[in-house]
């Protein structure tokens, strides 16, 4: 009885010494397993901030001449600049202003001199005439082709001091007998409007 008892006790302790080993080894595998490696995210390149684009410089705006540097500029104009520049006046139409120059056409000249019988030179040298004429293609205003048409059937004094008379007729704008071919060429001290002939003031 004795030496059963003395075998279950050593089977016993056989089984717990292996549970014990057993036990031991298991601990040493998972503290020996290897932690997974973190998984590193590919690194993401920030979008470029775009690039403000830079404004267009603005055009800068051409300096207007004066009525005088505009007409000799056109190139349109030569009789009324010679005559301008023989009557003296080019340093008042160089002037602040503003001025309305009602300018004769090349064309317009031309059937003048032949009514009046004169030629070119003989018209330059009459200072007296030439200057009365042109100052009669004169107002001592800015009168832009919008105000012109408001003027329909009324008179407007000129720098000679004589009155011209506006009319309108559908988009025919007349100023006594010239009819206005082309407006508002502007310069820095008034505005110009092109008509089809000589403005002759009336005989004092």
């Amino acid at each position: 009885m004795n030496q059963i008892f003395s075998k279950f006790v050593k089977l016993v302790a056989a089984l717990l010494l292996f549970a014990l080993v057993a036990a031991a080894c298991g601990n040493d595998d998972s503290e020996s397993s290897p932690e997974p490696a973190a998984t590193s995210m590919p690194a993401t390149t920030p979008d470029p901030e775009p690039v403000a684009e830079e404004p267009d410089p603005e055009p800068v705006a051409e300096e207007l001449g004066t009525i005088v540097e505009v007409a000799v500029g056109s190139g349109q104009f030569p009789t009324l600049v010679a005559a301008v520049e023989a009557a003296g006046l080019v340093d008042t139409l160089s002037g602040e202003g503003p001025f309305t120059v009602f300018a004769p056409t090349e064309e317009a000249f031309a059937a003048a001199l032949a009514a009046l019988d004169l030629t070119a030179e003989e018209l330059l040298a009459n200072t007296e005439l030439l200057t009365g004429v042109l100052t009669y293609h004169v107002l001592p205003l800015a009168a832009p082709a919008e105000v012109v048409l408001t003027l329909d059937g009324q008179s407007v004094t000129t720098v000679n001091g004589a009155d011209i008379a506006v009319t309108i007729d559908g988009d025919t704008v007349k100023v006594n007998d010239a009819t206005v071919v082309s407006t508002d060429i502007a310069a820095s001290n008034g505005i110009i409007h092109v008509i089809d002939s000589v403005l002759l003031p009336p005989s004092p």
